[in-house]
């Protein structure tokens, strides 16, 4: 890391409340010579709205580095429920957040994408070469494909004016802080609600979606942080970079670890009837660690680990 990068920078930080946003922040804050970190809440700025994003730039007048975080985003019953208004959602905060950096001269525009928007049945490990090899898989596509247009978007502004946007494509993360609400959590936020309320209930059997056999690959979000930071510093090209652990598991044997680690000792069973979602995902991260040297530091076990004892403590705290 190099303080002298970040030295009198103003930073403005989308999403700076929200899950990944928090470590992106308390990264940021460890550079003594910024400038100043602007956040601020989804209900003083809509960035749907063409309006309060000019009125935006117009309050906190000249921005170095936008760090784009925020977006709508929620696990597979969200995706199926709402495909419409995440797809709007995200389009427009995308577009507009990047238009009017580029009319304000902001230098700098670190977008964050998705793995959502790699094909569903990519080659694994998914290269960032084969992001244009087929379409997404279904329940995502919306959300996958609204991100897509903002890589789009950053190469054509790159090539027309000279801008400075660079894309990371992130895996699915978790943490401390994640959301877990049950209509909308992503799966690790969301198995281990069940299998603690199941605990605490005396629950015989959980019952969850699809079969258990597609993988996944998850990123502890401290490390996320840790690679949009060196990303933020480092990175200045067009292509996307994968951002990942590059490692992944069955949704079964995930199922089965986080039972362990909640204490839940009953029976696991699986609704078939339920959408699977994409067959596999794991990234190939090479791209990340030869260009700005990022590697993931927090394996999967320990991370759990952690994760469940910050919700447990939260539960404990809110008296529940």
């Amino acid at each position: 890391m190099s303080e002298y990068f970040w030295k009198k920078k103003r930073i403005l930080v989308t999403g700076g409340y929200g899950f990944l946003g928090k470590f992106v922040i308390t990264r940021l804050r460890g550079f003594s010579d910024i400038d100043e970190i602007i956040i601020f809440h989804s209900k003083d700025f809509d960035l749907r709205r063409e309006a309060e994003v000019k009125k935006l730039f117009e309050f906190y007048g000249k921005i170095n580095i936008v760090i784009h975080l925020a977006g709508d985003v929620g696990g597979i019953s969200y995706n199926k429920s709402f495909p419409g208004a995440i797809f709007y959602n995200n389009l427009m905060m995308n577009t507009l957040m990047m238009e009017y950096c580029r009319l304000n001269g902001v230098k700098k525009f670190v977008g964050i994408g998705t793995v959502c928007s790699y094909p569903k049945f990519a080659q694994v490990p998914f290269k960032e070469e084969c992001l244009w090899d087929g379409y997404p898989e279904e329940t995502n596509a919306p959300y996958g494909l609204a991100k897509k247009m903002m890589l789009v978007q950053g190469q054509a502004y790159r090539q027309q004016f000279g801008f400075n946007a660079v894309h990371l494509l992130m895996i699915n993360l978790y943490g401390p802080g994640d959301n877990f609400d049950p209509d909308n959590s992503h799966v690790i936020s969301g198995l281990i609600r069940k299998f603690h309320e199941a605990k605490i209930k005396g629950t015989e059997k959980v019952i969850l979606w699809g079969t258990g056999n597609p993988t996944r690959e998850f990123l502890y979000v401290e490390d996320a942080a840790e690679a949009i930071i060196l990303a933020t510093e480092k990175y200045n090209k067009p292509d996307p970079v994968n951002i990942g652990c590059g490692r992944e598991i069955s949704i079964k044997d995930l199922a089965y670890l986080i039972a362990e680690l909640t204490d839940f000792h009953g029976e696991i069973a699986w609704d078939s009837t339920k959408p699977d979602g994409q067959p596999r995902r794991c990234l190939d991260t090479n791209r990340a660690q030869q260009e700005f040297g990022f590697k993931a530091k927090t394996d999967l076990r320990t991370g759990l680990i952690k994760t469940i004892a910050w919700y447990e403590r939260s539960l404990q705290e809110a008296g529940k």
